[in-house]
């Protein structure tokens, strides 16, 4: 079975999508209804900006989120999907691609998700962490120790976990991380915490431009960060889609169960590999390659 799967924040990169822009009449009209949609012409900053402009979140989101659907769109019959997912942002790219989304409502959305978290971010000063080498209980001990606000936010793969919280409750623990074995505890380069408890305020303003939107039964299962499991019912869907932000992306048991529901094969679709990699320290056995 063919799963298709939709990278998150961190796979842009200055000049994604130009060549889709330049190649394909399809990809260029719907480029050109981005930038319409947004206000401003997006494509400027992904063909010919810098990695500073593509770091913010009010970008980087909408960037990623309109490569990959459009790429996914210009594949023709290439694109035979048994089952989707995304990494956190890529949830709304596989939506579309499913059907369960119009391609126009899904950019709304992406775009005030990314301005509310943008906001959040403004407003406590917080940030991300990367653990590598420790098992997951392990991490959850530690970060449920500490009297600062620290969560596990991406359970990527085995062996490699990104935690989320304030600037003070990162910093103590990956203090304690490291002292218990931990190959390495890294901070990110991120605008705030995301998928912790500091997101509520961008869940109660996403919550109400989701709850607003017409979804659709999607025409193939959506394996949903929040719940890990095949998910078809568009109140569901709404619902998962909002707890997203301030719950863990469970990547890991995500791409575990799609392999127990049948899933062989994993094709990553928009910038960036970062997927396939992760899902081959997941399962070493499966087919993965992708399209940028």
């Amino acid at each position: 079975m063919n799963a298709f799967v939709f990278p998150g924040q961190g796979a842009q990169f200055v000049g994604m999508g130009k060549n889709l822009y330049d190649e394909s009449p399809i990809a260029k009209e719907m480029f050109e209804k981005a930038n319409e949609i947004l206000g401003f012409r997006i494509t400027d900053l992904m063909f010919n900006g810098t990695d500073e402009d593509l770091r913010q979140t009010k970008v980087t989101q909408p960037a990623i989120f309109i490569h990959s659907v459009i790429l996914a769109k210009t594949m023709g019959h290439d694109f035979n999907p048994d089952m989707v997912a995304g990494h956190s942002l890529g949830e709304f790219s596989a939506l579309v691609v499913a059907g369960a989304l119009s391609f126009e409502d899904g950019l709304k959305l992406v775009y005030a998700r990314a301005l509310a978290m943008q906001k959040a971010c403004e407003t406590t000063p917080s940030t991300m962490a990367a653990v590598l080498n420790l098992p997951d209980e392990k991490v959850e001990e530690i970060c449920a120790g500490i009297d600062d606000v620290v969560v596990p936010a991406n359970y990527n793969c085995p062996g490699q976990i990104v935690i989320s919280g304030s600037e003070s409750g990162i910093d103590k623990a990956c203090e304690q991380l490291l002292a218990a074995g931990a190959k390495r505890a890294l901070k990110l380069k991120v605008g705030g915490a995301f998928h912790s408890p500091l997101m509520e305020p961008a869940g109660a303003e996403l919550a109400q431009a989701i709850h607003s939107t017409q979804f659709s039964a999607p025409i193939c299962p959506v394996y949903q960060n929040v719940t890990t499991v095949a998910e078809t019912n568009p109140e569901t869907i709404k619902t998962n889609l909002i707890a997203q932000l301030t719950a863990p992306v469970k990547w890991t048991q995500s791409i575990q169960q799609m392999i127990a529901d049948g899933a062989t094969s994993f094709t990553e679709i928009g910038p960036g590999n970062v997927l396939q990699g992760l899902v081959k320290k997941i399962d070493p056995n499966v087919e993965t390659q992708g399209r940028q």
